[in-house]
């Protein structure tokens, strides 16, 4: 069984993989290592023949607080990592180190779960922001605790949403607008009658009711269940997904270029100072990407 530093990858029943992020002191903040880690675990329980499904939940009391934006070699860790994607290293000029660094890690790995062959659940429990919905998007159903809260605060970065733009086809077009321009939270029975979410129980429910339910679709076949998935993903996809999710993150990448030229730095300075001047251990009033 491959160890790992940032995450657990656990068993707790026959045919059901659970990884956890472990990151708790950080609320679970997505760095470079994690991330990689996590897309390794991934594989392992894809390429596990006896794993029906794959369970994501967290530690700690937030599902994740997003992008670790405390992390300062992220480039030297982006090079020393990579293995996906094949453009320009963190060593190149203009925009395109931070381009291939988000589409490798942001974009790529979560277009990657989103298609793995088999079921996913994500196990959502207190805030899961910005960069935490890339965790829980990709994933074919959601299961949230009473207490889980959405956010997407990257407007406020002086973006135009995370990389993994689901915003529209999760939330509707209106929904998703709100979302962004304001930066409010939503509830987990907000995100029920959305359609976001699947089922939303009580929070000292929430690992018996997710493990419930991956047994139960444990008991179906595999490959009806893997064509299932793919049914449906494709459905997604010949009604232009994934050539709105490319615009939006060309969008993205355009948002960083502005702030570059604008302020010599990715995301709006203002947002930074906040966010700097805050604790590093994510608290009720600090948020991350």
């Amino acid at each position: 069984m491959n160890q790992f530093e940032t995450i657990l990858y656990e068993m707790p029943a026959a045919h059901v993989a659970r990884i956890v992020l472990n990151r708790p002191a950080a609320r679970n903040a997505q760095d470079t290592h994690l991330l990689y880690e996590l897309n390794d675990a991934f594989d392992l329980a894809a390429q596990d023949d006896e794993i029906k499904v794959i369970i994501l939940a967290a530690n700690g009391p937030h599902f994740s607080s997003g992008h670790d934006l405390m992390e300062t070699d992220h480039k030297e860790n982006f090079d020393a990592h990579r293995t996906v994607g094949t453009w320009c290293g963190m060593a190149c000029g203009g925009a395109e180190p931070t381009m291939t660094r988000e589409r490798e890690l942001y974009l790529g790995f979560s277009e990657r779960w989103r298609n793995l062959p088999k079921p996913t659940i994500a196990q959502v429990h207190g805030k899961c922001i910005a960069g935490g919905l890339m965790l829980v998007w990709p994933c074919d159903l959601v299961v949230a605790s009473e207490n889980a809260l959405f956010q997407d605060n990257t407007v406020d970065m002086g973006v135009c949403g995370v990389e993994y733009f689901a915003h529209p086809r999760e939330l509707g077009s209106r929904k998703a607008k709100e979302l962004l321009f304001t930066a409010d939270w939503l509830t987990a029975e907000e995100a029920r009658q959305l359609g976001m979410v699947n089922q939303v129980v009580a929070d000292d429910k929430l690992p018996d009711f997710t493990l419930s339910l991956a047994q139960r679709i444990a008991r179906k076949p595999m490959f009806a269940l893997r064509l299932a998935k793919e049914a449906v993903n494709a459905a997604e996809d010949a009604a232009g997904r994934q050539a709105g999710m490319m615009n939006a993150f060309n969008l993205h990448q355009l948002c960083h270029s502005h702030n570059m030229q604008v302020h010599n730095f990715p995301v709006d300075p203002g947002f930074m100072s906040k966010t700097f001047s805050s604790s590093r251990a994510f608290s009720d009033n600090s948020t991350k990407d």
